[in-house]
């Protein structure tokens, strides 16, 4: 009889299958082409505020998945979700090159990711703004409906009120630069690996090219040696056919 151990081995074994099937899939699939990548960001960008209300976006990558097969791109929902973090990865990178340009030279689709990222700064701070106009807003009216209520009192209020809409903002902004922070100390690990492979790189070209200029040395010099040794022949040659033409002219004037 097969015990529940044979039974846990042999899904085990299923899911591990169908594990590297899935990898086996995925890299079959062709790469994002640049109109393809396009489209998705323009409708990432339609549905950001979305993504900013919540923290399950799984509906949200698969509506995105969706309408990208509307436009005949076949993209499951976890591929946008990955295809997305890759795009504000290198977005991030970017921001260590100070001139404009240049990012967009690096990253064709920084201005895209730029316009994204500012939009929901925008969104954020008016948000911010209303809920302050509001609070104000409130708060007067029932100033107003009270009755009996001390000017000393409400002044109090409305400052309290005031200063926690303040402490709001400031725990905001500080949250930005917290995050900015981090951006820039990660960005400056990945810029500082990749000086070590450049100097790495620059270490073995030059070596290469010393050993390349001492190869080159080396062949000169024996070039050299023989061209002595052939002038030294020749020079030997010519003295013996000097020599036999000499002993015939002697010869002939004997006779």
């Amino acid at each position: 009889m097969e015990g529940p151990h044979h039974h846990q081995y042999y899904h085990r074994q299923q899911h591990q299958q169908q594990a590297m099937n899935v990898n086996v899939d995925v890299d079959r699939l062709p790469q994002w082409s640049i109109q393809e990548t396009k489209e998705f960001l323009m409708i990432r960008a339609e549905l950001d505020p979305s993504f900013m209300e919540t923290k399950r976006n799984k509906q949200l990558w698969e509506f995105i998945s969706t309408r990208l097969k509307e436009k005949g791109y076949n993209r499951s929902a976890e591929q946008c979700k990955c295809k997305w973090k890759n795009l504000v990865t290198r977005y991030k990178g970017c921001e260590m090159v100070e001139e404009e340009a240049k990012r967009q030279q690096q990253f064709q689709f920084y201005n895209d990711l730029q316009a994204i990222f500012s939009a929901r700064k925008q969104t954020t701070l008016k948000k911010l703004c209303s809920d302050e106009e509001e609070d104000k807003g409130r708060y007067r009216g029932k100033e107003k409906g009270k009755k009996g209520v001390s000017i000393s009192g409400s002044t109090s209020k409305s400052i309290n009120d005031d200063n926690d809409i303040k402490e709001i903002l400031k725990c905001f902004m500080r949250q930005q630069m917290e995050m900015e922070i981090q951006w820039r100390e990660a960005l400056e690990v990945r810029e500082n690996e990749r000086r070590l492979k450049e100097m790495e790189w620059r270490r073995t070209m030059e070596a290469l090219e010393n050993e390349r200029v001492m190869m080159d040395i080396r062949w000169r010099e024996k070039e050299e040696q023989r061209r002595i040794r052939e002038e030294a022949r020749s020079e030997r040659i010519d003295a013996l056919v000097t020599t036999l033409l000499n002993k015939l002219t002697r010869d002939d004037h004997m006779k």
